[in-house]
């Protein structure tokens, strides 16, 4: 029987580019997204169904997952990887804007999660790839919500492998950081475009976008491709290892984190991403 995966925000990026992958191993794939008339490239593809399911509206959720039952029979692979990121200072944040960040980031994940568990339950089998973020392991200025969203995925996760386990269902973490071919800088920076800044704050925006400009510069940014060669990778390993970085530019960053003490990786961060002001 053919494998089936149902796979969240594949209108572009990292979506898009795992729905070609795993349809190119000879997959059936169930592509999902807000908007299903973005989708017309992989509808055009033999075994891919595009579906609407919007993280924000749980009905489209349940429809998508029993779409994706009636047409190919079974669901082997979640990925969750729908998600934004919001950029600025918290302080200027309203708090519907932390609400929707968590409503896609979390929120929804969890709902989609939720509605295939039972079928993975009922197969005693399955597989959940939740999409993190360099952002879920360590921390950086002016992204404070998108790292409390994805510190929250992370725990999340960890603990329902746990929970899944005894059921023959396993949870992977993937653990992407900069990646070039995404909308995700796009979305991140009309985001960042619609905060405001208090004066207060001016000189450590300025001096933490200079911070970033100069981490970009330096790096070599991986593809939606290569990240999606990992995604499957984690999907079909068959192991039980948790979590996976992605790309190659977070790593030091990964390592200073769970491989050193707390101040070493604090002095470290402060080194590399604070402002310098003055």
């Amino acid at each position: 029987m053919t494998n089936t995966v149902l796979i969240t925000g594949c209108s572009t990026g990292f979506g898009a580019a795992t729905a070609r992958l795993f349809q190119a191993r000879g997959w059936n794939v169930v592509a999902t997204m807000r908007a299903p008339e973005s989708g017309a490239a992989l509808a055009a593809l033999d075994n891919v169904l595009v579906a609407r399911l919007d993280v924000q509206d749980p009905a489209s959720v349940e429809t998508a997952v029993a779409e994706a039952i009636s047409r190919f029979g079974r669901i082997d692979v979640l990925v969750n990887n729908a998600g934004f990121g919001l950029s600025g200072i918290f302080e200027t944040t309203p708090r519907a804007k932390i609400q929707e960040q968590f409503d896609v980031n979390l929120f929804g994940l969890m709902d989609v999660t939720r509605a295939v568990l039972p079928h993975f339950r009922a197969n005693r089998a399955g597989v959940v790839v939740n999409i993190s973020s360099g952002a879920g392991v360590f921390t950086l200025p002016m992204i404070s919500l998108y790292c409390a969203s994805k510190f929250a995925l992370e725990g999340f996760s960890e603990a329902l492998s746990y929970e899944l386990s005894s059921l023959g269902v396993a949870v992977k973490i993937v653990e992407p950081g900069g990646v070039t071919s995404t909308d995700f800088g796009r979305r991140s920076g009309e985001e960042a475009a619609l905060s405001r800044t208090l004066p207060d704050y001016e000189p450590f925006v300025a001096a933490a976008n200079a911070v970033f400009a100069g981490l970009r510069a330096s790096r070599a940014a991986a593809t939606s491709e290569e990240v999606a060669e990992v995604i499957f990778t984690a999907a079909t390993d068959g192991t039980d290892q948790l979590r996976y970085v992605a790309t190659d530019d977070i790593r030091p960053l990964v390592a200073a984190r769970r491989e050193t003490s707390e101040a070493n990786y604090l002095a470290f961060m402060r080194e590399r991403v604070a402002p310098k002001l003055g």
